[in-house]
């Protein structure tokens, strides 16, 4: 029973959120404005100078043009929280009978219905600048659905850390240090096995290389020509895109909710 409770009470609380992005239309036209950015950037500038064995950079680009885009889309759940945080909202929501939980739930969700949309957005763009899908359709949203449910999970990170500091400002920055670092230290924009040993070792163990590749081959972008991978991820990149989901929501659901308890109780 309370689970159901928590579950509508975050559905209201999702709903809340997607109408200020309808309201404030710029918060989706910025989201996707960066990521179509880089795909034009790294399609036309720099993709002429980066050569993948047997198939076209713009079709190895756009998974991780994917991965990178989730992972900055979960920034907007920490940010949200630091932001509602700092104007008092969450003491509203504290008056309120409602499950403590429901906060986190919509605004995790919320978020997740944005980066599905985003997502579309940059499939749409991927189209116009030469990339393909070739694979069946079911496989295609196979593919989406992992970065959705990565998205969701690393979602969770976020929340905690925008409850930790409170503040839009400093998140953004902290979370900057970190989601750059996993973002490009990976098999997004390069070839791992390219990348310097020491960083070739984390490249191969860095959960974005396991998401990004896992949707390279769901897309069927991929050539029998690269190197085979020789570490387990990378072998078996779906399940260990969903091992990552399992871990990341079972370190940060709990640790958010404690430490939204905690902040609430300020």
């Amino acid at each position: 029973m309370k689970l159901l409770q928590a579950l509508a009470d975050g559905g209201v609380v999702a709903k809340r959120n997607l109408i200020k992005i309808k309201r404030v239309p710029d918060l989706l036209v910025f989201s996707t404005a960066a990521p179509i950015m880089f795909v034009l950037l790294f399609a036309y500038v720099f993709g002429g100078s980066i050569q993948i064995p047997g198939m076209d950079y713009r079709e190895f680009l756009m998974a991780g043009i994917f991965a990178q885009t989730v992972l900055f889309g979960a920034t907007i759940t920490g940010s949200g929280l630091a932001e509602d945080m700092t104007k008092g909202i969450i003491d509203r929501f504290r008056s309120l009978p409602m499950a403590r939980s429901a906060v986190l739930v919509g605004r995790t969700t919320s978020d997740l219905v944005n980066n599905a949309l985003v997502i579309v957005i940059m499939m749409i763009t991927g189209l116009i600048v030469g990339w393909r899908i070739h694979s069946s359709p079911l496989e295609a949203l196979a593919a989406v659905g992992i970065l959705l449910l990565f998205a969701y999970a690393f979602s969770w990170a976020m929340a905690w850390i925008g409850l930790l500091v409170r503040s839009p400002e400093v998140f953004n920055n902290a979370s900057f240090i970190f989601i750059f670092p996993i973002t490009y230290i990976a098999n997004t924009f390069v070839q791992s096995e390219n990348l310097p040993a020491g960083l070739r070792h984390v490249a191969e163990w860095n959960p974005v290389s396991a998401v990004t590749l896992a949707a390279r081959e769901l897309f069927g972008n991929t050539s029998p020509l690269q190197t085979p991978p020789d570490v387990w991820p990378l072998q078996h990149p779906v399940l260990a895109s969903l091992g990552w989901v399992v871990v990341f929501l079972l370190i940060f659901v709990p640790l958010a909710n404690h430490q939204y308890k905690r902040a609430v109780a300020r």
